[in-house]
């Protein structure tokens, strides 16, 4: 079961998107709390000083020979009482 704390989607540009992309990666180099507000909606995380790294490239198929829709995901995951373990070796150029 899952319970959505929080969720924005809207259009930005690439400078935008790198913009808060470079605020997570600071904060979280930092090891501090990540704060996500949007209108009324804000939550605040801690993640642990290892979590789980899923990055996911995915293509959305439209089903009538028209473009699809290409996307990239990155997710920083961890249990609620952990303190997180483990390492990875992905590389992104």
């Amino acid at each position: 079961m899952e319970d959505v704390l929080f969720e924005s989607e809207s259009k930005q540009t690439r400078e935008s998107i790198a913009d808060y992309l470079r605020q997570v990666a600071d904060n979280l180099a930092a090891g501090d709390a990540l704060t996500l507000q949007a209108g009324d909606q804000s939550v605040t995380l801690a993640p642990p000083p290892t979590a789980e790294f899923e990055v996911k490239a995915e293509r959305e198929h439209a089903g009538d020979g028209s473009p699809g829709e290409l996307s990239v995901e990155f997710e920083v995951e961890w249990d609620e009482d952990s303190e997180g373990d483990g390492s990875g070796d992905l590389t992104v150029e």
